[in-house]
This record gives C-alpha cells, structure tokens and sequence, in this order.
C-alpha cells in the first residue's frame, strides 16, 4: 500500500519528463487563448467573413459590377402643341413671283389692304378666305365698265367681297381709296396659318390642293377637286378639318396648330392630330388614341404660357435602383443597380486582402528596419530611426489626396489602385513595427544566450533573425493582429472619401460611400448599414484575437 502511494505521488513530481511536455511554451499559449472565449469568438466571426468573402463570392450567381433592370410605367412627353402664330405661304410653282411677295401681303394683312404695290411696280391683291387665310393675286388696274356694272361685280358688294369673275376673267375690287377701282388679278399664292398634314408622309401637296382646300373651308363645302381628284372634308369648327380620299380613307388633316412629336423618328398620324385638337379645343386634359396597330393609349395634356405639352404613361426598361430586399436580391440593389449581397462578398475580398497584405508589408520593413537598429546600435541606430522619425510626421491624409488626385488623373485601373493603395499604406505604417522591434531587441541583444551565440561565431543575420527576432514574434504577432483592423478601418474611410476603391470595384468603404446624403441614408438603410455592421464586425474580431494573443503569451498582463 505504501509503495503504491509513493508510486502515485512520483507521478505528480513537477520534473516529471511526460508533465514537462503537457506543460510546453506553444502548447501552454494556445491553452491560454482558447480558453479566452472572446478570443474565440473573434476566430469564429473572422473565419466567417473569410468564408463569407471568398467562398460566397464563389456561390452566388451574381458578379460584383453586374447591373439589374426592371420594367416600369413612367410618364414620358410624346408631343408638343401650339397655336400658329405666324403666316405660311404656298405658292404656285407656274406663276412669276416677285421677291417681296411674303413680305407685302403680310404688310397688306397688318394694314388690312386690299391691294399693295410690290417693289418692281407692280400691285398685289388679297382675297379674304376663312379665319387669317388669303388668295394673293399679282393686280393690274383695268378700266372695264361692262365688268364694273355686271351682275357679278354687284353680287360680289352686296355680300361684302372685293372678288368676282366675269367673262372667265377674274377681278378684285378695291374701295381703300375712297372710290372702287377694279384690279385684273391672277394667282399667285395662298396665305394662312394653317398646317397640312399627310397622313401619308410621302404625299407632297400641289398648289391646286391647298387653294381648293381653303376654298371649300370657306364656303363651307364639303367637296372638292385637285389634280383631278376628289376629296371631302370634314369640318370640325371653323379652322380645322379633316380631309377624306374618294374612297373614305383619311388623307389629310388641316389645322390652326402646329403638333409634333417630341420623340424623334416618329410622325404623328392626321386622325392624332385631329383628336389632340378636339381635345384642347374641349379643355380636356386628357383623351385616348388607338393607333393604326390597334393599341389604345391614354394621353395625357397640360398647358404652359400658351403651349401643350402631349405625354403618356409607357412602359420603359430602367436600372433597378435601390430596390428592397426581396428572394432575388437579399439585401436589396444600390443607386447603381447592382445586387448589394454580391458586392459585400467581393468587397470582402478586398478588405481582407489589404488588410492582411498592408499588414505583412509592415511587418517585413518593421522588422528589418526595427532589427538592424536594435542589434547594431550607435550610428546605424540613429540614421534609421531618424527616418523613422521622418516618416512619422510624413501627413498621411494630404498624402492620399494627392496619390487619389494622381490616380484619377490617369485614370488608373481598380486593380492598380489597389496595388498603390496598399503601398502607401504599408509605406506609411511600417514604423511603430519598427520601433517595437528595435526596443525588445536592445534590451534581448545583452543576454547571455547572445554572448553565447557571438561566442560561438554565429553569423550577424543568424543572431538578428534566428535568436533575437523569434523572441519578438510574440509582440509581432499582437499588434500586427490589432493592426488589421486599424488597416480595414483605414481603408474603408479613404474609401468613404473617394481616395481608395473605385466603381465598379467593391470595398465595404466604398459601399457606404453610397451614403453621400441624408436622404439616401435615412430612406434606404439596407444599403450602409450592412457593410458597416461587416466592418464593425471584422475589426471587433481582430480586436478580440488581438487581445487573447495578448493575453497568452504574457498572462501577467492580463492582470
């Protein structure tokens, strides 16, 4: 019994062989960091977002810059409308037309004569026909008593015109002068402000067509011929009408307004026209069309300082911009259409990926830098850490504003901004590395263990970085593990500004960037809240890890 207690208690000796292995450096720190359960807990959300970024970006169907459109109704204008204002003059192709001739019938119209002298010495002559349409005749003053006492000319006063024809000869009377002197008149052109619309757009109308037209709105007729064909109009008030072939078919739409499409490529159709002036003449503000393919469309009409604006709800393909989250897009689409999801994950990458990259180039130039002037001291020690002290008061942010301004200005890649902006940065924050370093190195290098490593003739780079810096390893592997997330911060806040990532590569800096007004930000939440929560998520985890290393490796500072 006795031997079996001594036996029981040789087992529990401190300098047992098998306890002295349980109880080893490595074995004891990570012990120590998996019992800290923050520390997992950060491990946990970093192997997350690890998984998150580069496997999700792998799963889901969408890429980074892919846009999204959906359909909707908008309001689109589709015409313009407005009253004529000026006179449009067709002349005949056959007659001689002096070069004033537009300007003196306007001045005869303004002065309200009925005969004007042109430049060459001749006369004009205006025949009123329905509203501010006129015949222009080229005049000659004629003394032709028999025409002057003839049925026709007395017929003509009585119902107050100055025309008439006698013996297949046509005159004009003028009475501005006191006394009525008769003019020997022949065509030259009508006057109005009246627009001829085709309904075939081919169709070019001659002479005859528009005389005989306004002709037959004057009289109130409903038929007549030109270039021996037969049309009928159909009035609609006293300056508008519709023009029908022989055979019924719409031909001509004739009107006091002036309608086109707004839209280019596109000719309004007459019986368009005809139901857009029905509609302004009736005060609606709105009618409906069907169109030659038999499509019914409700048009809508406003009015502005005399003009009509004609639009219509249609149907159109747009960016799907800040949509909500739905079973096709998770989280939502941002002002650019893209799937918010798929950006976080690619976004992901690249933070993680500067972080982690920033990160070991800091360490390489910290500890070479940092090592070299800890071990040799004297001059080398203080040319290196003066330009360390160099680098410190280097301002970082103007810095960044001038590579950004530089990056833009060449219009540098996504990918080459990424290289810079990584260099810049590891360029920048690689002193505290070094100077860590160099402290725990001065205070290393005067151990016995480097007395005997010198004794033993151990090369100058074997003792700096084969016994001197795994013994700062520990203190490296902290703070470069605090660092990452002072990096991710770094980067998404250069990219907030518009220095860093640029569209259409994703960061989660450059997704709250979206965020540039407080409409945007307190309306569509979905869009910088999760990105933001990532990168509180990720430095937070950094942090934890960064603590538990701290914690395991030196348990004093723990208390």
């Amino acid at each position: 019994m006795a031997n079996e207690e001594n036996t029981k208690a040789d087992t529990m000796k401190l300098d047992d062989t098998q306890r002295v292995k349980v109880l080893s450096p490595s074995a004891l720190v990570l012990k120590r960091f998996f019992r800290n359960k923050l520390a997992i807990v950060g491990m946990v959300i970093i192997i997350a977002m690890f998984l998150f970024a580069f496997v999700g970006g792998m799963v889901i169907p969408y890429g980074q810059s892919q846009v999204f459109y959906t359909t909707e109704e908008m309001k689109k204008d589709y015409a313009g409308a407005t009253y004529i204002n000026d006179y449009m003059m067709y002349e005949d192709k056959e007659a001689e037309v002096p070069g004033d001739l537009y300007s003196k019938a306007i001045l005869a119209i303004t002065k309200k004569q009925s005969v004007v002298e042109t430049r060459n010495g001749g006369s004009l002559a205006l025949r009123p026909l329905t509203g501010d349409s006129y015949l222009v005749y080229g005049a000659d003053e004629t003394k032709n008593p028999r025409a002057m006492k003839s049925a026709e000319h007395k017929a003509a006063v009585e119902s107050g015109e100055n025309y008439f024809e006698y013996d297949g000869t046509a005159y004009m009377v003028d009475s501005a002068t006191g006394k009525e002197l008769l003019y020997n008149v022949t065509e030259m052109a009508v006057i109005c402000k009246l627009s001829f619309t085709p309904y075939n757009p081919d169709i070019a109308f001659s002479y005859e067509f528009y005389k005989n037209a306004l002709l037959a709105m004057s009289g109130g007729g409903k038929d007549f011929e030109a270039d021996g064909a037969a049309y009928t109009l159909g009035m609609e008030g006293e300056e508008a009408a519709m023009v029908y072939a022989a055979d019924g078919s719409d031909y001509a739409y004739i009107s006091n307004m002036n309608i086109n499409s707004v839209v280019g490529g596109v000719n309004l159709a007459p019986d368009f026209k005809e139901m857009v002036a029905y509609a302004i003449r009736e005060g609606k503000d709105s009618f409906e069309y069907t169109d030659a393919a038999g499509e019914t469309d409700t048009y809508l009409l406003s009015e502005k300082t005399g003009q009509y604006l004609i639009s219509r709800n249609q149907e159109t393909r747009v960016i799907d911009t800040y949509s909500s989250p739905s079973k096709e897009h998770w989280l939502g689409t941002d002002a650019n259409g893209m799937d918010l999801l798929a950006r976080l994950m690619y976004g992901g990458r690249i933070s993680l990926l500067i972080g982690f990259v920033v990160v070991i180039i800091e360490v390489i130039i910290g500890v070479i830098v940092g090592g070299t002037a800890g071990y040799f001291g004297g001059w080398v020690d203080n040319i290196l850490m003066r330009v360390v002290d160099v680098i410190y008061c280097i301002p970082s942010m103007p810095l960044y504003l001038i590579l950004g301004s530089i990056m833009d200005h060449y219009r540098a890649s996504p990918t080459v901004r990424i290289y810079m902006l990584c260099v810049v940065m590891s360029i920048i924050g690689w002193v505290g590395i070094a100077r860590i370093v160099r402290g725990q190195i001065l205070s290393l290098r005067e151990q016995e263990f480097m007395v005997a490593a010198e004794a033993l003739g151990i090369s100058v780079g074997r003792r700096i970085f084969k016994h001197l810096i795994p013994n700062v390893v520990p203190q490296l592997i902290v703070f470069a593990t605090m660092g990452l997330g002072d990096v991710i911060l770094a980067e998404a806040a250069l990219s907030f500004l518009g220095l860093g990532i640029k569209y259409p590569a994703a960061s989660w800096g450059s997704i709250i960037n979206a965020v540039n007004d407080s409409y945007v930000m307190t309306n569509y939440l979905f869009v910088w809240v999760p990105a933001g929560f990532l990168i509180l998520l990720t430095v937070l985890a950094f942090n934890f890890i960064g603590d538990g290393l701290r914690d395991a490796f030196d348990p004093k500072m723990k208390r």
